[in-house]
């Protein structure tokens, strides 16, 4: 039974990622702590009692495709009306078009808890949100008058189309084809697969925002334009009219997320299906990166709310189950499973993976939110910096504690786990695709350490260092009993980063490309530890006014993980600093011969 940790998650938000920061600003000068709360109580509410319930339900079933359309499961329609009469669809929209024009921050928090209730479920008006920011920042008026207010009502939902047979994460190969009409439409035909909610019987239209190219496109990504593209026309008066020249021609079978509709899409049996040009033609690439950036904050976020699943499932479970008896017990009777030793560290690592994961999505969510928030031009200009630095580490570092923490939860139920009548293994077959969407987490590595560790010349990663290192001097200079060797470990891990960070700025200045990028995903897991330990060290440090209880729970969660898993920073630089030469040097092709 899941129960959504509300008190932790706001004492996150308001704590340890800046919520209170946020408050301060004249944008969101009306968002009271009360309001904060209300809206965390109700979507956690919301999570438990009409999300969680049909998780499984949807597991089994699946979504049937039969004569054309996409089934979703038992429930699943009356649970989407409940969301959008509820208003959730809307919490960080545009007041002008129906939306309540609250934070990141509350998004991203009410998006953990209806992850953890069915990530199937939360994935699609994910991307409806993504949507409707690609339109709110790049559309013309007219397309926003026409489709922005039943996006961010629910009436309607949106999906994001760039993945083709022979282009998936490389755009370049895109081959989707865009012609222009006399009109100023445009005439969209071609492939798109692995679609998300691409097809289904939750609402009356879809809106596809769909890649192609023009004919006289440059070749490359340069040459990629976006479209609207309708499930049915919408007419002057807003009406549906005809049913647009796309359809829906299978439905992909999966490892996970059997609730959602992951399918293939044809466009064009018929001409060509009538799309909308959004932003400038050849700028495609730009506008739908609106939508990603969200995206894979979103993604990083689902690992988060399905290790907090599988975490508190194991918990239960570990507290229920009794088998032998554990050191130091005297009495008759099994033992729980949760006062062995081995259990512990498991469900240690586990509640500290996940609190990391949280921690580090809110603060990705706080940057976004500051950036758009602050009045300063160089303020804001810091704040995007920052955004777009954590971005790729909350997607990676989160999907893959996502699925390590699922995994843990099907060790600590044992033979049990690996039955699917306990839900543990739903949890790992869930939490397994998110490492790869939204671009994969190697290719989040590559981003963080081409493109994000370069900006203003290194300066921003050196500031962020700084950072690091004033609150682990904080937790040395703290006479706050328990943190044990925290301080240390905190220091010694930054020590390993800033070595590291040095090596790959050295080695592009140097033209080592191929070097740098053999070392881009171990890069990212230090860079993700090493902050995750900063914010486990900085939630313990906030938690003095707090009841002892939750003080000393914070306090050994940070030291746990600083004592544990942050040492692998060791490992990870010697990694990053001399596995290039070997990796480099091996031939895949020579073991296929």
């Amino acid at each position: 039974m899941y129960r959504a940790p509300v008190d932790e998650i706001a004492f996150t938000l308001k704590h340890v990622c800046g919520l209170t920061e946020l408050q301060d600003q004249p944008r969101h000068g009306d968002l009271s702590n009360d309001l904060v709360d209300a809206i965390l109580n109700e979507a956690g509410r919301f999570a438990a009692e009409r999300i969680a319930p049909l998780n499984a339900v949807a597991d089994s079933h699946g979504t049937p495709f039969t004569d054309g359309k996409v089934a979703t499961p038992p429930g699943w329609r009356d649970l989407y009306h409940a969301w959008i009469e509820g208003g959730w669809n809307g919490l960080s929209g545009a007041p002008d078009a129906g939306g309540q024009g609250l934070p990141q921050m509350l998004s991203a928090a009410a998006l953990e808890m209806w992850n953890s209730g069915s990530m199937a479920f939360a994935i699609g008006p994910t991307l409806t949100m993504g949507a409707i920011e690609a339109i709110e920042k790049h559309a013309s008026q007219d397309l926003k008058d026409k489709y922005l207010g039943k996006l961010v009502s629910g009436e309607w939902m949106g999906t994001m189309n760039l993945t083709e047979p022979q282009a998936g994460s490389d755009l370049n190969a895109l081959k989707a084809r865009a012609e222009r009409n006399d009109d100023g439409t445009y005439r969209i035909s071609g492939q798109k697969i692995y679609i998300t909610y691409g097809d289904h019987d939750l609402t009356d239209n879809i809106v596809h925002l769909v890649l192609a190219r023009l004919p006289d496109a440059p070749a490359g990504t340069k040459g990629i334009s976006l479209f609207l593209v309708p499930k049915f026309l919408v007419n002057d008066d807003g009406s549906l009219g005809a049913r647009n020249d796309v359809r829906v021609a299978g439905v992909e079978h999966k490892m996970g997320i059997h609730g959602s509709p992951t399918c293939t899409m044809i466009y064009g049996d018929d001409g060509g299906a009538t799309g909308w040009l959004i932003g400038e033609e050849n700028r495609g690439l730009a506008c739908m990166f609106t939508m990603m950036n969200n995206a894979r904050l979103a993604v990083g976020i689902q690992g988060l709310g399905v290790a907090e699943r599988a975490y508190q499932d194991a918990l239960a479970y570990a507290l229920d189950r009794k088998q032998g008896r554990a050191p130091g017990e005297t009495g008759e009777g099994m033992s729980p499973i949760a006062r062995h030793s081995d259990i512990k560290r498991m469900l240690l690592a586990m509640k500290s993976r996940t609190q990391v994961a949280r921690a580090i999505c809110f603060a990705c969510a706080h940057a976004m939110d500051m950036a758009e928030a602050v009045e300063d031009a160089d303020t804001a200009g810091f704040w995007r910096a920052r955004a777009s630095f954590l971005t790729p580490i909350a997607k990676a570092l989160s999907t893959d504690f996502g699925v390590e923490v699922a995994s843990l939860g099907i060790q600590i139920h044992g033979g049990m786990g690996y039955i699917e009548e306990t839900g543990a293994a739903q949890h790992l077959r869930d939490a397994r695709i998110a490492p790869i969407y939204e671009g994969t987490n190697g290719i989040q590595s590559i981003d963080l350490v081409m493109r994000k560790l370069p900006l203003s010349g290194g300066d921003h990663v050196r500031g962020f260092l700084t950072e690091l290192k004033s609150v682990a001097d904080e937790v040395k200079a703290s006479n706050q009993p328990g943190f044990g060797g925290a301080g240390e470990a905190l220091s010694a891990a930054i020590d390993d980063l800033e070595s590291a960070t040095t090596y790959m700025l050295t080695a592009q200045a140097d033209g080592r490309i191929a070097d740098a990028l053999c070392g881009a995903t171990p890069y990212l897991r230090l860079a993700g530890l090493t902050l995750g330990g900063v914010l486990l060290a900085r939630g313990a440090l906030r938690s003095a006014d707090e009841p002892s209880r939750l003080l000393a729970e914070r306090t050994l969660l940070a030291r746990n993980f600083c004592e544990t898993t942050l040492r692998e920073t060791t490992g990870l630089k010697a990694d990053i600093l001399g596995s290039a030469e070997a990796i480099q040097l091996f031939d895949p092709e020579a073991l296929a011969s």
